[in-house]
């Protein structure tokens, strides 16, 4: 099997991406389905496109236009931004952030101490974590919360762990029964790096497989 190799294509670029991938390697045939679509290529060339947003509801047929089509429709998505330093919120209708907050709580890093000087420096940083995580929380409570019943999906990203004990709030059950678009890595959140994320959960993850090599020469020596 011929290795794959991961690329990221912009929303407005996918049709232009797909049409060249056609070019190059002839005719294309699709399967859809609600999470991917599968583009098979008349030399062997496969493109796994992840579907941003499921489900993809379109027939088979239909798949290339019905990707396009899913994928450039603009949608009000919620974003939450957390780690353990700072947090971010937004709303987005397209690519437009509508409405935001950004802060930052101080949460000490590690200590090399030893003994009770490290359970202390311990039991401090957590009361840190959870002071920082609160005001995460109300954040979210204040950006994302009254907009909950027109999100169309939501965005985590930042630290796991840190995103999880923010939604364990109960004032967040809304939020966290949305459905949600893939997590974000990112650094400390601030508005500039909330801008911008479109530009990720918007994204198709294309998995591309190169077409096999013609018999007699894998492994010729020139």
């Amino acid at each position: 099997m011929m290795p794959a190799r991961v690329v990221e294509v912009p929303a407005e670029r996918l049709a232009g991406w797909l049409a060249r991938f056609g070019a190059r390697h002839g005719t294309l045939t699709w399967a859809g389905r609600d999470s991917e679509v599968v583009v098979s290529a008349a030399d062997g060339a496969r493109a796994e496109c992840a579907v941003p947003f499921p489900p993809l509801v379109v027939a088979p047929a239909a798949a290339f236009g019905g990707l396009v089509g899913h994928v450039e429709r603009a949608r009000r998505v919620g974003v939450l931004l957390v780690r353990k330093g700072g947090y971010a919120a937004g709303v987005f209708d397209g690519d437009r952030l509508v409405s935001s907050k950004v802060g930052s709580r101080h949460v000490q890093g590690r200590s090399a101490a030893g003994g009770s000087s490290q359970q202390r420096f311990a039991r401090r940083r957590e009361n840190q974590a959870t002071q920082a995580y609160g005001a995460a929380a109300e954040c979210a409570v204040r950006i994302l919360v009254p907009e909950a019943g027109r999100l169309a999906a939501l965005v985590l990203g930042g630290d796991h762990r840190a995103v999880e004990a923010v939604l364990a709030d109960s004032r967040l059950a809304r939020l966290a029964a949305l459905p949600r678009g893939r997590f974000l890595t990112v650094p400390d959140p601030r508005l500039r790096v909330l801008r911008v994320t479109p530009a990720q959960f918007c994204a198709v993850r294309i998995t591309v497989t190169d077409p096999p090599e013609p018999p007699g020469q894998a492994g010729a020596i020139e």
